[in-house]
């Protein structure tokens, strides 16, 4: 089994170097922010399994980290670090989905084992999607092609096939744009259009031949995003 990567975003020098230390000697792997605008990016872009978030920072703030994050990466582990006597921000990190919190000052005993309870009660990440039964064909994700029971075939590019990829990965559950932005796009909300996704979903769907009226495979859900639905 891989080792749990987690991402740490934490601008106090020594505290972070403390964190990074003891989770490495644990055997996880570390990726590190020392501000807010650094760990904003990492947060939206990098692939880890725990975010362990200072919520004091420089440049954005943890709180707004956490904001973005939970938007975007509903699923996402996440522990605050908070000062000792800070109640209201320790009620407002959870409130905005942090799944636990340590306070500072804090003993790497006590910080160890809430990382490895949040990280076991988390939904598991999504396997990767190679191959995909779709009504009247196959899409094979790896060849980047559908492959239609007819005997025709289709090219799907690069975009098309990891955005494909990541909703069948989530199948039965309706994706935001904004999780798509990050995870996809790997961008912001502010770096493309939403229109943009929108042109890939009806592009993809004519190539799956899924009706775009009354589509089955990829459903739109009005305020949500966008499901995958098709069984396979």
């Amino acid at each position: 089994m891989d080792p749990k990567r987690i991402l740490v975003v934490e601008d106090d020098k020594s505290i972070r170097k403390g964190i990074v230390d003891a989770l490495e000697f644990t055997g996880y792997e570390v990726l590190q922010a020392a501000n807010g605008n650094d760990g904003m990016t990492q947060a939206l872009r990098a692939t880890f399994d725990l975010l362990l978030l200072d919520l004091v920072l420089p440049g954005h703030s943890g709180f707004e980290i956490l904001e973005a994050v939970r938007k975007a990466r509903p699923t996402l582990a996440i522990v605050i670090l908070t000062a000792r006597g800070e109640e209201g921000d320790r009620v407002k990190g959870l409130r905005l989905g942090a799944d636990d919190y340590v306070v500072k000052p804090f003993s790497v005993r006590e910080l160890l084992a809430r990382v490895e309870a949040v990280l076991r009660r988390t939904p598991e990440r999504p396997k990767p999607v190679n191959r995909l039964a779709i009504p009247g064909g196959t899409a094979d994700l790896a060849r980047r092609e559908i492959r239609y029971d007819d005997g025709a075939r289709c090219e799907i590019s690069e975009r098309e096939t990891e955005l494909l990829g990541y909703l069948a990965a989530n199948a039965g559950r309706a994706v935001a744009r904004e999780e798509i932005f990050a995870r996809v796009w790997r961008l912001d909300l502010q770096r493309i259009e939403t229109r943009t996704i929108d042109m890939h979903i009806a592009n993809l769907r004519q190539k799956l031949r899924d009706d775009q009226e009354e589509p089955k495979v990829i459903l739109t859900v009005r305020g949500k995003g966008y499901m995958y639905a098709a069984k396979n």
